[in-house]
Parts: C-alpha cells; sequence; structure tokens
C-alpha cells in the first residue's frame, strides 16, 4: 500500500521512522479517583523521560445506561466488575484541568483518550494536542469522525479488532484526511508473551502509517525489543503500585520499571545505528593490536620480484592487510626489505611515493615532530605541523635545519596524564591550561626562526576543552561562555595566532571514550569566531563525526565556517567515532567538499592517523587520493 502521511507532529516533537520512540507513561485511571496519586504519577513520568503522560476521561451517564449505573450487577459480570471501579476512579473536569497544567509545567506532554463526545469536548477547551483512540473504540465511527474534525493527531490502538476492521478504520480516517499512528496492541491485562505477535506490527506498516506498540505484557523485554523493530511510538501503563486495586495495575510498570525501559529503550536505539558498517574507535585500536600485517619471510634485496613464498602475515595489523597479498605478489622492490619487516602502500606502486605529491591547490605539510622533521623535509611541503606533547614542553627546543617553509604548531592535548580544559568550571584546571599554552607559544617563537616563510604571527592549534566523562549537555552554554572569557587573554599576544579547532563528539583520550559537551557544531565554532575574533582550524573528520551525531550535512557545515577557516586538518571519518582514517577508508564524500576546501585561503595537512610511519607515507598517499577529487 502507497505511503500516507510517514511522520506526525505532537507539539513540536516529531513522531515516526528515523526518529526516536516518542514514550507514552499511561496513567490511565490507576489514580484511583485520587487527584493526588494522578499528580504523582506525572511527576514520575517527567522524572524518568518519557514524553507524554496519557490519562483516560469518560462521560459515564453517555456510555452506559442509567440502570446500569444505578445497579452495576444487573449487566453482565464482566460489566458488573469494572463499572463500580469507573464510578470510583471518575476525575471533575476541574481535576482534568489541573492536571494538564501541572504536566506542561513538568515538561510532558498531557495526552488523554476521550472515551466520548461529551469528554472530547472538555479536552478540546484543554488544548490536548493529540488523542488516543482506546482499542474498544477501533469501529466507533461517530467518534472517530468527531475526533477527525478537531484536526490534531490521533494515536489509533488495534487491540481486539480483525483485520478487516482495521483496515475499514484506516480507509475512514484517510478519507478525512486524519493524521494518525496505528499502535500494535494486545488487549489483555496482562497479556501473555504468547499472544504477543509482534510480528503484526509489519502488517500494520502496509497502510502507509506511523506505527507504534502498546504494551499489557509484564516487565520490561518486550517494550524494549519493539524499539529495535522501530516502534514509534511506545506505551506502557504507570503505576505507583501494581498490587493497588484496579483493572490496570497488575498489567503496570512501577516507577523503577518505567526509568529503565526508557533506559534500555534509547540504549537500543543509539545501538541500532545505520545499514553501513563502520570501525569504532575501539575497534581501530584492536585492530591494530590483534590484527595481521604482510611481511617478508626473509631478506629481500632491491629489485627482486615479490613471490608469494617471500611473504607471511604477522602482527601487529597497521601495516598492509593479507587479504591483499594478490596484489603486493608480482611487484618488483625498489627497496631493501628485512625479514619480518612490513611491506608498505608504496611497495604495491610502481612509482616513488614522492610523486603522489603532484601539484595540490593548498598550501600543505605534515604532522611532524621533532625527530621525524628531517625525514619529511624530502616531500619539499610547504608548511610543518609541529605536535607538541608534554615532553618537548619539558625539554629545551633543539635548533632545527633552515627552511624556507611555514611554521604551525599544535598545543597538546594533555600535560602529564592531565588533560587541557579553556572552558571548565574547575579555575584551577583553566589557570594550569592557560599557564601550558604560554609555554607553547614559547617554543613557537623558539621555533620560528628555522622557518623563514612564517608569517608575522606564527599560528597555534588549540583545543578548546569541554570534555567530561558523561555526558552533560545542560552545561553547553557555560562552556561557550566560559571559554569565551577566558581566551582573549592568550591570544592577544602580537607574534602568535590561535587558532581553534572544532571537536570530534566522542572523542577517546587515555584509551577511553569521553563526550565534548561543545564545540562540536558549525554554530559553535561560528559563535567563537564572532565573538572572540579568532580563525578555526577546521577539521573534516571531527566535522564528518559531528554531522553523523546529528550535527547536519557535512557540505553546509564546511560552507558555514568556511570565511573563519585559517588551516585545515583533513582525514577521513566513520560513524560518530571512527576519526583520522585515511582517504576512503571512511564515509565522508569528500567529491562533495574538496572543491570547497580548494578555494580557501588556509592551509592543511593530511591529519590521518599513523600518517607518519614508514617515511610519511600515509600522508603522501592521503595527498594523492585528494587530488582525484578535484580532478
Amino acid at each position: 500500500m502507497s505511503q500516507y502521511l510517514s511522520h506526525i507532529e505532537i507539539g513540536g516533537r516529531r513522531i515516526g521512522p528515523g526518529e526516536p520512540a516518542y514514550i507514552i507513561a499511561e496513567a490511565g485511571v490507576n489514580h484511583n479517583g485520587n487527584p493526588e496519586i494522578a499528580r504523582r504519577l506525572i511527576d514520575v513520568a517527567a522524572q524518568v523521560g518519557a514524553d507524554a503522560i496519557k490519562f483516560q476521561k469518560r462521560n459515564l451517564k453517555s456510555l452506559y445506561s442509567a440502570r446500569a449505573l444505578s445497579d452495576p450487577t444487573s449487566e453482565e459480570k464482566e460489566i458488573g466488575f469494572i463499572l463500580p471501579f469507573l464510578q470510583q476512579a471518575e476525575l471533575s473536569d476541574e481535576v482534568f484541568s489541573d492536571l494538564a497544567a501541572h504536566a506542561r509545567a513538568c515538561g510532558a506532554e498531557f495526552l488523554c483518550t476521550p472515551w466520548d463526545i461529551e469528554s472530547l469536548q472538555l479536552l478540546q477547551s484543554l488544548e490536548v494536542r493529540a488523542y488516543k483512540v482506546a482499542s474498544a473504540d477501533l469501529t466507533n465511527q461517530p467518534l472517530l469522525a468527531r475526533l477527525c474534525d478537531t484536526g490534531v493527531p490521533l494515536i489509533v490502538s488495534t487491540g481486539m479488532s480483525r483485520l478487516a476492521e482495521i483496515t475499514a478504520t484506516v480507509e475512514f480516517l484517510k478519507s478525512r484526511k486524519a493524521q494518525f499512528v496505528l499502535l500494535h496492541c494486545q488487549s489483555t491485562y496482562p497479556a501473555p508473551f504468547k499472544d504477543l505477535n509482534l510480528r503484526f506490527m509489519e502488517t500494520l506498516r502496509q497502510f502507509g502509517v506511523p506505527v507504534g506498540y502498546s504494551g499489557h505484557e509484564r516487565g520490561i523485554a518486550v517494550s524494549t525489543a519493539v524499539a529495535a523493530l522501530g516502534a514509534c511510538i511506545i506505551e506502557r501503563h504507570l503505576t505507583m503500585d501494581r498490587t493497588m486495586p484496579g483493572p490496570d495495575h497488575a498489567a503496570s510498570l512501577e516507577p523503577q520499571g518505567l526509568g529503565k525501559m526508557i533506559r534500555d529503550i534509547r540504549a537500543v536505539e543509539e545501538a541500532m545505528g545505520s545499514p553501513r558498517r563502520s570501525l569504532s574507535r575501539g575497534e581501530l585500536l584492536n585492530r591494530i593490536a590483534l590484527g595481521k600485517s604482510l611481511v617478508a619471510a626473509r631478506d629481500i634485496r632491491s629489485g627482486e620480484t615479490v613471490t608469494a613464498d617471500m611473504v607471511k602475515a604477522m602482527g601487529p595489523g597497521h601495516g598492509i592487510a593479507p587479504q591483499r597479498l594478490g596484489e603486493l605478489v608480482g611487484h618488483r622492490t625498489r627497496r631493501c626489505i628485512a625479514n619480518e619487516e612490513q611491506f608498505r602502500e608504496a611497495d604495491l606502486s610502481d612509482e616513488p611515493l614522492e610523486t603522489l605529491v603532484g601539484e595540490f591547490p593548498l598550501r600543505w605539510g605534515p604532522v611532524v615532530r621533532y625527530r621525524d622533521f628531517a625525514t619529511m623535509a624530502r616531500f619539499k611541503p610547504d608548511l610543518f605541523e609541529f605536535h607538541l606533547t608534554d615532553t618537548d614542553l619539558d625539554a629545551p627546543v633543539p635548533r632545527l635545519p633552515e627552511c624556507n617553509c611555514e611554521l604551525v604548531v599544535h598545543a597538546p592535548e594533555y600535560y602529564h596524564g592531565r588533560l587541557m580544559d579553556f572552558a571548565s568550571d574547575d579555575e584551577r584546571l583553566v589557570e594550569h591550561s592557560v599557564d601550558v599554552l604560554k609555554r607553547v607559544m614559547d617554543a613557537a617563537r623558539a621555533l620560528r626562526g628555522s622557518f623563514t616563510a612564517t608569517p608575522p604571527r606564527v599560528r597555534i592549534v588549540l583545543h578548546p576543552g569541554g570534555m567530561s566523562y558523561e555526558p552533560r549537555p545542560e552545561t553547553h552554554d557555560c562552556v561557550l561562555d566560559r571559554f569565551c572569557e577566558v581566551l582573549p587573554e592568550p591570544a592577544s599576544e602580537p607574534d602568535v595566532e590561535i587558532m581553534v579547532e572544532n571537536q570530534a563528539p566522542f572523542p577517546w583520550y587515555f584509551g577511553g571514550q569521553w563526550f565534548h559537551n561543545a564545540f562540536v557544531g558549525a554554530e559553535d565554532m561560528l559563535t567563537i569566531s564572532h565573538r572572540t575574533g579568532v580563525r578555526v582550524c577546521l577539521d573534516i573528520s571531527h566535522a564528518a563525526l559531528a554531522c553523523a551525531a546529528g550535527h547536519g550535512e557535512l557540505a553546509d557545515y564546511v560552507r558555514l565556517l568556511a570565511p573563519h577557516v585559517a588551516h585545515l586538518h583533513i582525514a577521513d571519518g566513520s560513524g560518530t567515532d571512527g576519526e583520522g582514517l585515511q582517504i576512503g577508508q571512511g564515509d565522508v564524500e569528500f567529491s562533495a567538499i574538496m572543491p570547497i576546501l580548494a578555494k580557501l585561503n588556509a592551509s592543511m595537512v593530511p591529519e590521518v592517523w599513523m600518517g607518519h610511519r614508514n617515511d610519511g607515507e600515509g600522508f603522501i598517499v592521503a595527498l594523492g587520493r585528494l587530488i582525484q577529487f578535484l580532478a
């Protein structure tokens, strides 16, 4: 069946495929007629992270005869059981008005199920922004017609209904252009697991509308599983105590259970990822530690043709993968390779490594340490970016040979095991970070004499900080404010220019994943530039990970920051934390961004992870691949 409406909105919250599940805590009549319990249920729903709290409203006089209301025992035993409880649990219109206001004050959407037209009129006066249609009313066309007239979205439960009845109601709602969601439901309280039939959700999706789940089973396992099955709404009953009298308490979750369910649903949603396979930073580390590379099985002379018996696989895994043995066999070596030495990417090429550089449109250079500066100089780069460490800062700055190149210095991320953080609420840590930065400035001044093409202000790349072990999104604005207060003083030096680098959302420090609470999105970097006047070091890999974490499209990210960019770090990226990959090994669409980058008045380094190995092979391979995107 063709698509009807793939998404709806409730109070500005988009609901449908690709969005986090909209979680409804169903208070129903579990307040047992006590307004104070009803308020406590709202409090719990808001505290544990439910998107909405839902009640039920009935006008019993319009639903049941006067005889049944006066003597429930005169009816069938099911009616005789439920009616006295519903009479006891009915809340006044005034209480409903108070509950709606209380829910909104707590930050939870107030929803309700109208069981009759009189109740709907009250809910309209309370400006309820979505109505639930009980399973019992799926076939109630008079009520459905009035609900359609309101123009607000409907959440329609399909319990106790045959497929033909569901089909008829869907056609009825579509004919009135209603916005609606179908909820799979098994209307037994509590529902046995064997009767849940979750695969019926796939049948409901054939109607072309969002599909969710209303559960009455015991526990939280099934409700968590439906998140993985793509349920766009998940509804569960909430009670303060499952042993309370009433028809729904036994099939409800207590506060702790609802909180655990929401926690697990959010974890499942995060774990679902995408259909693409990407390597996490942890996997990349283990790939090196546990993986294998192609190495020489004996000493190989320059000019020999490689045969299979001259090669074997050994760890670690940062060289050419054994899977590429067929590419290596048959090549004539252009260097001597010692027994058990790893083969290099250049050993797969018939051209010398230096020829891969070509004519690159941006001023470029490698990442270097003092020890490998001379080795990298053979590529004749336009600049060198020195990544200083705490050890470098503790030792005298060495005298380096003079060259007609530009100098860029990258400040260390940590100093003797303590992360640099210029946006921390710990004043002593900020002072420590500023002191270290001043030492970096002194080192840059000492180095600049060897690099005659350096502009009057030597440039320093700075990581701003704002990281934490656990996510603290509520600190975002304060983190930005603190950094903008701290930065102007060190950035005012006349012979040094500070460039602030955009950060990855989930960086890896000291072997573990952290969280950046700011400096991730393009808007943050734009704010810093506007408020402090500093320019940006745009890290493409970090930006790609940020976009994968929800910060828009990479090309838009690059365009927004382009006027403020002075320097580039270019590498590929995968997922939300696989940074620094070789060009072509990640998810970045370089064909879309390289034409933008090529027009910038900026310098760049190919900051691929382990790019310095094998005499800078990774950096040069990256340049050669980037040039292809400019052809």
